[in-house]
């Protein structure tokens, strides 16, 4: 299916009843997904917020983030999307909404970190203007470094 990311998707807060489709493109998105129990901790905390992307006609989740909101800063956790529809412009507008809402809390700075052998959300990090400033050795496990990044608001 092609899709216009700008026409074609709806960006809304996640709910509990969302966590099924949530799980099922984590468990395909990542070789170490967060568990169940992981989502139901940040659905509880009250400066994390998880959002879906939907298809507009069918109201399909097809994407998420999730991120932190402390403070003067916005922590990106996590952003995935269904294999189907990566390159359709999903990530970015997840992304630019995660942007958006940092900037009108007046949040300094937004931090994230990324696989570096993830060279795709590298590259999609750094047009939305993120800079890659240090490496977290084995954060995913031996071999499997870390790159933080950070974008000034």
């Amino acid at each position: 299916m092609r899709i216009n990311a700008k026409q074609d998707l709806n960006i809304r807060e996640a709910t509990i009843a969302d966590l099924p489709r949530i799980m099922a493109i984590e468990e395909i998105a990542f070789e170490h997904p967060w568990s169940r129990e992981s989502f139901q901790r940040e659905f509880a905390l009250p400066f994390s917020k998880t959002w879906v992307a939907t298809l507009e006609e069918s109201s399909s989740i097809v994407g998420y983030l999730c991120r932190w909101l402390v403070t003067d800063e916005c922590h990106i956790l996590n952003v995935a999307v269904d294999p189907n529809f990566r390159c359709a412009g999903i990530g970015t507008l997840l992304m630019g909404e995660a942007i958006a809402e940092a900037a009108m809390n007046k949040a300094a700075i937004m931090t994230l970190e990324v696989r570096r052998s993830n060279l795709a959300a590298r590259s999609l990090y750094r047009k939305l203007q993120f800079e890659e400033r240090r490496l977290r050795k084995n954060y995913y496990g031996v071999g499997e470094d870390a790159i933080i990044m950070e974008r000034q608001l």
